[in-house]
């Protein structure tokens, strides 16, 4: 276990083989967390947690789907150039 001093504007320094082992650079947001031992520092979420229901549909297309015959003819014309070109 290692220590560290508390800056007189509130800083610590974290050591350099902590910050290797969880790739935290400069920069990297953390949350601090209080806990009934001390603090708890964790990489801070990018995005707020979510479930499937809150966010679907969010990336719909403006474009008309694709009918699945459309999509199989597609697919039969991609393998045949492959295969055309020596691909396959």
């Amino acid at each position: 276990m290692e220590t560290t001093k508390l800056s007189s504007k509130g800083r610590i320094i974290l050591p350099k083989n902590i910050l290797a082992s969880r790739a935290w650079g400069p920069g990297t947001e953390l949350s601090v967390e209080e806990t009934g031992d001390g603090i708890l520092l964790r990489p801070a979420r990018r995005f707020p947690k979510t479930d499937l229901g809150e966010v679907a549909g969010c990336l719909r297309s403006k474009r008309k789907s694709k009918t699945p015959g459309k999509m199989q003819r597609a697919i039969v014309r991609e393998v045949n150039r492959r295969h055309d070109r020596g691909r396959y």
